[in-house]
């Protein structure tokens, strides 16, 4: 039995148009600072850094989901010049790990409080070691699930019934979502603008030809002197985004009509309370909660149009666990179709775990494809042999994933 049988592939047209020609996208990104993104980051590099403590251990990549988060907000008080933190942030980290194998013992509550620690260090300028409190509530995994790892060696068995769902290309609505944020919370920018918060959140509306982005950013208080100060450091802020966006549709031969708008809700004329500052750059100091899997997808947006996974990746093991695997692998796929597969515009792949059954053969593993020109009849073999090659390597691409060479946020 052929490789294409044995792992259930299958190839169709896409019943629907593309992105680029349906009437309306709406695309949304939550960028660093954001608390959801906050705690999809720190859950998978906590994974990463489990990863390495197990392989360096065990040689082995041990049993463990460190994805469900909770980042608590705190309380702050504002004050032109620089506000205060008046009651810390609380990280809660939760779900499963393991403790203990071969009589040697890993230390994964410190594990997992260092790597947060570090991540707000390198992260986030303005917050402070005490600005954050942590709260550790992982536990070993249940017998079974632990024994997928002990029981099977090389590709390992699905640990869930899990189906996912990627794309690619991006559009451009997606695209300039996706890179506008990435500037606004490049160190480049943040040296040239230190005033500019990292909790940016990007949300881009395409209707026909008609673009229209809106971004929500805060000014850091203590470099805001007063109230008209703000008004003239959001001025150049949104000059600077419109800039972007003009320079990247002429970068990328776009021609649309295009606007940006930036911090809606400003008042002027109601001081502190009628403009938005922070702290510390993010909503978690006293404005927002954030949790695992509510933010970005694993393609870094929030796509509206596109058919998308519920699974929260961030956090999970990037072994056996499909709800990660699945989730990332099935852009990987999609954008290896339309990188080698002549005249395919867009590609969509499907894919459907069998709990216990080897993550490399994969229940439905279904492409639909979008053609430039010519059918998909003509391309079925060639995308078959993508998805077949990429599933025959899964274990390249988990470990890729286990290093964190892959980003999912």
């Amino acid at each position: 039995m052929g490789g294409i049988e044995l792992r259930n592939i299958t190839v169709e047209k896409f019943r629907s148009a593309s992105a680029p020609e349906q009437h309306l996208e709406i695309v949304e990104r939550k960028g660093l600072g954001h608390p959801d993104s906050i705690c999809d980051a720190i859950m998978d590099q906590i994974s990463v850094n489990l990863c390495t403590e197990y392989l360096e251990k065990f040689d082995a990549i041990l049993h463990h989901n460190i994805d469900k988060c909770l980042l608590v907000a705190g309380e702050t008080a504002g004050i032109f010049g620089g506000g205060v933190m008046v009651d810390p942030m609380l990280l809660v980290i939760g779900d499963r790990a393991t403790f203990k194998a071969e009589d040697t013992e890993i230390d994964v509550a410190n594990i997992a409080v260092d790597t947060a620690k570090r991540w707000f260090d390198e992260k986030l300028r303005f917050v402070k070691p005490d600005f954050v409190e942590y709260q550790v509530e992982l536990k070993p995994g249940s017998a079974e699930l632990t024994d997928i790892f002990r029981r099977q060696k090389g590709i390992l068995g699905s640990n869930d019934t899990s189906a996912a769902v990627g794309y690619a290309p991006l559009s451009f609505t997606e695209k300039v979502v996706l890179d506008m944020e990435k500037h606004l919370n490049s160190s480049r920018f943040k040296d040239e603008y230190p005033e500019s918060g990292e909790d940016v959140k990007i949300m881009g509306i395409r209707r026909k030809n008609n673009f229209d982005v809106t971004v929500a950013m805060p000014l850091i208080d203590s470099f805001v002197d007063s109230e008209q100060h703000y008004f003239n450091m959001k001025k150049d802020l949104f000059g600077v985004m419109n800039a972007f966006l003009v320079d990247y549709m002429e970068e990328k031969g776009v021609q649309m009509n295009a606007s940006v708008s930036f911090n809606n809700l400003d008042i002027p004329g109601r001081g502190m309370e009628g403009i938005y500052t922070s702290v510390t750059g993010t909503s978690a100091e006293d404005a927002d909660c954030g949790q695992v899997g509510r933010g970005n997808r694993v393609n870094g947006i929030i796509p509206l149009n596109r058919p998308v996974s519920s699974e929260a990746a961030a956090g999970k093991n990037p072994v056996s666990h499909v709800g990660k695997i699945y989730n990332v692998l099935s852009h990987h796929i999609a954008g290896r179709i339309v990188e080698k597969v002549p005249d395919v515009k867009e590609a969509y792949i499907w894919l459907l775990s069998d709990i216990g059954v080897a993550i490399d053969k994969p229940k439905v593993a279904e492409a639909q494809i979008i053609m430039t020109k010519g059918s998909v009849d003509s391309v079925t073999k060639e995308v078959e042999e993508v998805i077949d090659f990429e599933l025959e390597h899964i274990q390249d691409f988990c470990m890729q994933l286990a290093r964190g060479m892959i980003p999912i946020c």
